[in-house]
């Protein structure tokens, strides 16, 4: 199994694109000695100030700086004072755009809150270089999603974005066999 990190221009593209695109890939975190990966099967899209679901539709602030900052980067925050949810940011400099990782393929963690947990991923790895850290980032391994495999919905936790909470920009992998992913 070839792995290869996911470089500035992959995510330097149009948002919805990426979503797609990351399914099946593979975050990876390095603490200590121990790295731990899992693959991708549940992400959220925030495109632009427009998307009254996006924090950045309230403009830049300390807080959303980071989502205006290059492609590629960390943007992790807290929820409720106690979980992190951690998003990538995409598309170019100066417009606010990015993912969130909202589940992965290991058992029972489902949710942006578990996904940081397991991770380990907290506000320090907020604004992390992700193509070149050595804490953080993303991998292909050659893992082949069919079209027909993903499904889109809503936004999850949304509906105070006016028409913004009907977009179906949620994108997750359905009815996968894992067993026969790598062959």
């Amino acid at each position: 199994m070839m792995r290869k990190r996911l470089t500035r221009d992959f995510f330097d593209r149009p948002t919805i694109k990426i979503v797609k695109e990351l399914l099946g890939k593979f975050l990876v975190r390095k603490t200590g000695r121990k790295i731990i990966a899992a693959m991708i099967t549940e992400i959220e899209a925030y495109v632009g100030l427009h998307d009254l679901a996006s924090h950045a539709s309230r403009g830049r602030t300390p807080r959303t700086e980071v989502m205006f900052g290059p492609p590629g980067l960390a943007y992790v925050y807290l929820i409720y004072g106690m979980y992190h949810c951690f998003n990538i940011v995409t598309e170019r400099n100066d417009y606010p755009a990015a993912v969130l990782i909202r589940s992965i393929d290991v058992a029972g963690i489902n949710g942006p809150g578990k996904v940081c947990r397991y991770f380990k991923i907290n506000k320090l790895l907020n604004n992390e270089n992700l193509v070149n850290s050595k804490k953080l980032w993303l991998e292909d391994r050659e893992v082949k999603i069919k079209p027909e495999q993903i499904k889109r919905a809503p936004r999850v936790g949304v509906d105070y974005a006016g028409a913004y909470k009907h977009k179906l920009w949620r994108f997750f992998i359905k009815k996968i066999d894992f067993h026969n992913l790598f062959r």
